[in-house]
């Protein structure tokens, strides 16, 4: 299903995000079933614990960090598509990710976590219609459609792929 999102319905922050997806967003969310795990699974094992500078998050982090956003905007775009009108808060990735103990597991173990995941969320997705797509609500003080919060999903994950390969895999 192709669909485009007004920027009425999300912050400009997450401008970056959206537009590095196509219309198509759910055969991209789908697809990223096969790719983001794939590209973790091929990057060489060293490379797990690495952090491209003192004090940046190591892929393993940054695989984690993928994985709590998507709940994160996952539970939003649940509450928002069943029409609840509660503001929903922020979160401060740093915190979680100071907390989340990534460095512990193992890379085959976070992979098989966002297979799991996206594969469930998916359900969801697909199920969705355009009135529930197009339902706003409020998240970290900023009006966001359900419809934004998919093409915010699957860019999320494009924007860090794209800079493991840049500053992780040089």
């Amino acid at each position: 299903m192709k669909m485009q999102v007004p920027e009425s319905e999300y912050a400009p922050f997450y401008g970056t995000y959206i537009g590095l997806v196509s219309e198509d967003v759910l055969a991209d969310l789908k697809r990223q079933i096969i790719t983001i795990p794939t590209f973790f699974r091929e990057m060489p094992v060293e490379k797990a614990d690495f952090a491209y500078a003192p004090g940046k998050w190591t892929v393993k982090e940054v695989l984690g960090h993928l994985i709590d956003t998507e709940h994160i905007m996952m539970y939003r775009a649940l509450r928002i598509a069943r029409a609840d009108a509660t503001p929903l808060p922020g979160f401060e990735e740093n915190d979680y990710a100071r907390v989340a103990r990534y460095a512990e597991r193992n890379m085959e173990s976070l992979v098989a976590e966002f297979e799991a995941l996206r594969t469930a969320n998916m359900f969801f997705f697909t199920s969705l219609n355009d009135e529930e797509l197009q339902r706003i609500g409020m998240a970290s003080g900023k009006l966001i459609s359900v419809r934004a919060l998919l093409f915010i999903i699957a860019g999320h994950v494009l924007h860090h792929k794209r800079v493991i390969e840049q500053r992780y895999l040089i």
